[in-house]
């Protein structure tokens, strides 16, 4: 009489916290799990910019990330994630009109953003110094830089071609303006694979306040706008972290600061 052997229990494996999984990033970075020493790298930027980690921030969050991944046996504490050990991680601090921006990057890709309004003064006919309010050009130039080295998809078209639409008042798409160049770019990144070759917002945006052939202060209604603009064209519903939208939006709200006060 045969015995049927005991079956050996069924121990599901942990699945590893990537970083695709907590951030909004794309390519190679996106599909690696979060290692022990990246987040150390990322909590000691930090510390040098805050004077501390942020609660609830990039740091935070990679520290949480890596040890459950740590503990499920699927990194060891001494391991960096290659990309990021070779591309490393940065918080950078850049300054555009009315805005103090820092910004927090892993690998080059933007993990986390934070705005703070700094006053813009002008000196009128009367030699009267005032505060100006940010054009949505600004901010556009604003994203170049805290996105800048993003691929230029369909959302960032039709959040471009939003806000050209609002800082002229037409509906007109001109040839060889920011939209028109927009929609090419991400066209042609459409069919490539990689991120290297592909046309970035940098490439478009750099300027852009210049290559606009009118332009406005942003306000409220205009970033709503260009943010359902940047949504509907999205696949995730989710506007890119110091992207256009986010970037106009920050600029309508300290424009809206200056005029309550």
């Amino acid at each position: 009489m045969s015995q049927e052997q005991p079956r050996r229990p069924h121990v599901a494996e942990q699945e590893p916290v990537k970083y695709g999984d907590v951030f909004q990033v794309s390519g190679e970075l996106a599909s690696k799990p979060i290692a022990p020493q990246d987040a150390a790298m990322m909590q000691a930027a930090e510390t040098t910019v805050f004077g501390q980690t942020q609660k609830a921030g990039p740091a935070a969050v990679m520290q949480a990330a890596a040890a459950h991944n740590e503990r499920a046996g699927i990194v060891g504490h001494s391991n960096v994630t290659d990309i990021t050990g070779q591309e490393g991680v940065t918080v950078t601090e850049t300054d555009f009109p009315g805005s103090h921006i820092i910004t927090e990057s892993v690998a080059g890709q933007v993990v986390g953003q934070y705005y703070q309004a700094t006053p813009v003064m002008h000196m009128s006919a009367t030699g009267e110094v005032r505060q100006s309010a940010i054009t949505i050009g600004e901010a556009l130039e604003a994203s170049a830089r805290t996105a800048g080295n993003k691929p230029v998809d369909h959302s960032d078209a039709a959040a471009i071609q939003a806000a050209e639409c609002r800082a002229t008042g037409s509906n007109i798409i001109a040839p060889g303006g920011l939209a028109a160049t927009a929609q090419s770019a991400a066209a042609y990144n459409e069919g490539l694979i990689g991120d290297k070759s592909k046309v970035k917002l940098k490439d478009v945006l750099t300027g852009a306040a210049l290559k606009l052939p009118a332009d406005k202060a942003a306000t409220r209604e205009d970033a709503e706008g260009i943010m359902n603009a940047e949504l509907r064209n999205d696949p995730n519903l989710t506007p890119h972290p110091g992207g256009v939208a986010e970037s106009v939006a920050a600029a309508a709200r300290i424009n809206q600061g200056e005029n309550e006060f």
